[in-house]
């Protein structure tokens, strides 16, 4: 086993003074402290708007031109992109292939530990040619601790290909060359040295969760802050579905609500211009293209 690099610069792996005495403290005093740092995870996120907004306006920009936003990391960063892109088909009606998250070590690695991949500063490369990654795409590589070699090589690899490049971390390094858009969530110190899992985490998750739903937002996929364009496969759904067409048209029984989902496919937003012009599933949905899937512009 060779010398690993010193990375004792690094914020995230220095201890947090507040927990020094951590093993001596109390379960509940130990929770009240892992609470309370939480605040930080926010804050670190609310510093950051500006750059998480850059980098979502142009993944907006890939997604409505027919290219797509890829995720990776290794360990937990790895496990919150790909949780962050599998739930954006069934919020946004997205196509599984839009929004891409990879993990080190392969889906295994979601379940089981494999922490040693991630220093394969190579190892993205064959998910990259199988994905084709290419010029029309952009590519979010996270790394906590910003010096993953996982990460900075994919985002290397990315570059090369002609992808957009974004580098997401919670310590601040020197911007990389081969990256066109840095966010640094600086949230400092863990409770529990090292584990950022914990608010290093939290940040993570709060600035993906702020990049999709941005992202689709833009692409038309919400109305308001209403989920317009879902589609209604379960109970839970088909209500919320109802819940939403009645806000529309409040003058509809619920009733009649439920059999224009049906007629429109489970589809509520073909739904909602169905039954504000009057028209069939085709010119429905031809409406829409034209009003580049705005549901504020298709009803008027």
């Amino acid at each position: 086993m060779k010398l690993p690099p010193d990375r004792s610069h690094v914020a995230t792996e220095q201890r947090n003074e507040r927990s020094r005495e951590l093993d001596a403290m109390s379960t509940r005093d130990i929770v009240a402290l892992l609470t309370s740092d939480q605040h930080e995870a926010v804050a670190a996120v609310e510093r950051a708007a500006d750059s998480i907004a850059d980098f979502a306006d142009a993944a907006a920009h890939a997604i409505s031109r027919g290219g797509r936003l890829l995720y990776a990391g290794a360990g937990t960063s790895g496990r919150l992109g790909v949780l962050d892109a599998s739930e954006c088909p069934p919020t946004f009606r997205s196509d599984p292939s839009q929004v891409i998250g990879i993990i080190a070590g392969g889906d295994g690695s979601l379940r089981r530990s494999s922490e040693g991949r991630e220093d394969e500063a190579t190892g993205i490369a064959a998910e990259f040619e199988r994905l084709q990654l290419g010029s029309g795409d952009v590519f979010l590589g996270i790394a906590a601790g910003g010096t993953t070699p996982y990460v900075l090589g994919a985002l290397q690899i990315a570059q090369k290909r002609g992808a957009i490049t974004g580098f997401l971390t919670c310590a601040p390094h020197a911007r990389p060359n081969f990256c066109d858009h840095r966010i640094v969530l600086e949230t400092g110190p863990e409770v529990l040295t090292g584990s950022t899992r914990l608010k290093a985490g939290t940040a993570t998750k709060i600035a993906l969760n702020a990049i999709t739903t941005a992202v689709f937002v833009r692409c038309g996929k919400t109305c308001g802050n209403l989920m317009v364009d879902l589609a209604a496969t379960n109970d839970k759904l088909v209500d919320r579905a109802l819940r939403i067409y009645a806000e529309f048209f409040r003058e509809d029984s619920r009733e009649a609500a439920h059999a224009q989902l049906i007629a429109a496919g489970g589809i509520l937003k073909r739904a909602l211009v169905m039954r504000a012009h009057g028209e069939s599933n085709e010119l429905a949905d031809a409406r829409l293209i034209r009003c580049n899937g705005s549901l504020r512009d298709a009803l008027k």
